[in-house]
């Protein structure tokens, strides 16, 4: 298997939990239309992304997260400007607007996507980097492109698990993105993402796991009341700071909370 293939064991039956006291259907339905006319009006403005003021993207990652009814809450240190390799765990499609509203990045994405009708073409003029997942062989040009990028002073969003977990359970941090970081001489910022209902509990009801369908994780998070995105923004690692790849995704993982071993 590649290693931009790994899988997580979480499945919708097993881990993820019922939300509790719900939101009325209509005012559910409203916010899954608000979210789809959101993201269209993002997708459309995506070949523009360069020319959009960073703050502005930050507002609308925002208001696509309040648009479903969650309430995003920030905190820890500012991202530093410059070429800077943020990663995250990765429990829901969320994950994506909330790591950009710390800081507007290039995100990493599989082949597949660039081969969506519209939608495709419209992420590679947006900055996507695309990620042959199945092909080992792929993997150098892979870090190049991502060293090229962040050289030139880009962020560059990753999910190092590689698949979504529910939030319970969280998979390793594989190493080969941090090979790109220490290439290019860019710091890496750990950013630690965890979902809890109003009243503090953990839970799983953003998770997107498993067979669970876009459709399905979309209506239990807008149907949800209370849901809170809590991104914590955690000390960036100097590029300096570690002598290898293995090493560096090792740290970052701790700081993320996952202990371990890395991948290769």
């Amino acid at each position: 298997m590649s290693v931009w293939l790994p899988s997580a064991p979480c499945t919708p039956g097993t881990c993820v939990e019922p939300t509790g006291a719900a939101a009325a259907v209509p005012r559910a339905v409203l916010r899954l239309m608000a979210v789809v006319v959101l993201v269209f009006a993002g997708t459309v403005l995506s070949p523009f992304g360069g020319r959009i003021p960073a703050d502005l993207v930050r507002r609308w990652c925002r208001a696509v997260v309040r648009a479903a009814g969650v309430r995003a809450r920030i905190t820890g240190t500012a991202a530093p400007d410059g070429g800077l390799l943020l990663v995250a765990n990765h429990i829901s499609w969320l994950d994506i607007p909330l790591l950009a509203a710390v800081r507007p990045a290039r995100m990493l994405a599989k082949t597949e996507i660039r081969q969506w009708p519209v939608a495709g073409a419209l992420a590679a003029r947006g900055g996507v980097l695309f990620i042959e997942r199945d092909r080992l062989r792929a993997l150098p040009d892979a870090v190049a492109r991502i060293a090229e990028a962040l050289r030139g002073g880009a962020a560059v969003a990753a999910f190092p698990e590689g698949s979504t977990w529910c939030g319970r359970a969280q998979g390793d941090f594989h190493r080969a993105v941090f090979q790109a970081a220490l290439d290019a001489g860019a710091a890496v910022q750990p950013v630690r993402i965890r979902y809890r209902l109003d009243g503090g509990a953990a839970t799983t009801a953003a998770a997107f796991v498993g067979e669970d369908t876009l459709l399905a994780s979309l209506w239990r998070v807008v149907s949800a009341r209370g849901l809170v995105g809590e991104v914590e923004v955690l000390p960036a690692i100097p590029a300096d700071a570690h002598p290898d790849r293995r090493s560096l995704a090792a740290a970052a993982r701790r700081r993320c909370g996952h202990p371990g071993a890395a991948h290769p």
